[in-house]
């Protein structure tokens, strides 16, 4: 469905007001900012700004939701004949190589995260995003599975595939925070990925596997 000219002009608004606020917390830091200075920085009042952002950690993570549902979106989309954890690694296997932004492989992501590291509310709240993904990733895979409500393999599961996920995340977060080049990092992401992929148990690897059609 088209989108309308009022949802259009919605979600430009949101973006806006989103960007404006990002270049603050980039150019003073996440606690030097409120609310009221990014409303008079985008030209907006205070409501307006609430209205689209609950709370001030969700202007800083305002792709939040997308960021949930990742690591079910790679299990959903698996091809046939593949595991949940093969496709996550395939997945994140490509997005390591196409020097993906999508994993912090983009200049000024160390900025980024300096900003999470010096406020102790945005570290909680990606702490929050990470449970919410596990939680994510286990329903999908107990769906997937059809598994009982009760079978806990789902959740061991995704705690395995998170694994996978989280540690690749905080190997370039690391590197990027040390002043490393994208390109270099990508490079030596990928032998990380593979040295995951070995540590993880053929149980883990074979889980979920799609059945051909």
């Amino acid at each position: 469905m088209a989108e309308g000219l009022r949802e259009r002009k919605k979600r430009q608004t949101r973006q806006y007001i989103s960007d404006v606020a990002t270049g603050l917390f980039l150019a003073r830091g996440f606690d030097a900012v409120t609310i009221a200075e990014v409303a008079e920085a985008a030209d907006v009042s205070v409501n307006t700004v609430y209205n689209y952002f609950p709370a001030k950690e969700d202007l800083f993570f305002d792709r939040s939701e997308g960021y949930v549902d990742r690591l079910s979106r790679f299990v959903r989309g698996r091809a046939a004949g593949e595991s949940a954890a093969a496709a996550v690694l395939r997945e994140l296997r490509e997005e390591v190589e196409a020097v993906s932004p999508r994993v912090g492989l983009m200049e000024g992501y160390d900025r980024f995260m300096r900003v999470v590291h010096g406020a102790p509310t945005l570290k909680a709240r990606l702490w929050y995003l990470q449970q919410e993904t596990h939680l994510n990733l286990e329903d999908t895979l107990r769906a997937e599975t059809g598994a009982a409500a009760g079978d806990p393999l789902p959740g061991l599961m995704a705690g395995q595939i998170g694994w996978v996920h989280q540690s690749l995340m905080g190997w370039i977060t690391h590197q990027m925070l040390a002043g490393r080049k994208p390109a270099e990092v990508s490079r030596e992401a990928l032998v990380l990925l593979d040295e995951m992929a070995e540590l993880l148990g053929e149980k883990v690897l074979n889980y979920a596997v799609r059945a051909s059609d």
